[in-house]
């Protein structure tokens, strides 16, 4: 598969689990993500996301959020 489909497919997979874990829609949590760049922090982070599971990736992610100073409500 190549790589710009993987990022794609774990861009969504990503999109699912943070949306169910702030209890908001894959709309709202797909804009947040728009806001601060996470599609694009996620694809330049491919190279070492890959090799971990998702909840690993999110964990960072939440990390990346907090450090650009995003309220999650």
């Amino acid at each position: 598969m190549p790589e710009q489909q993987q990022i794609l497919y774990m861009q969504i997979r990503l999109i699912r689990l943070a949306s169910q874990y702030w209890g908001k829609t894959m709309e709202a949590t797909a804009a947040l993500f728009k806001e601060f760049c996470v599609f694009k922090y996620i694809e330049d982070c491919f190279g070492i996301f890959h090799t971990e599971g998702d909840e690993a990736i999110f964990e960072d992610i939440l990390q990346y959020l907090a450090n650009k100073g995003a309220i999650i409500k």
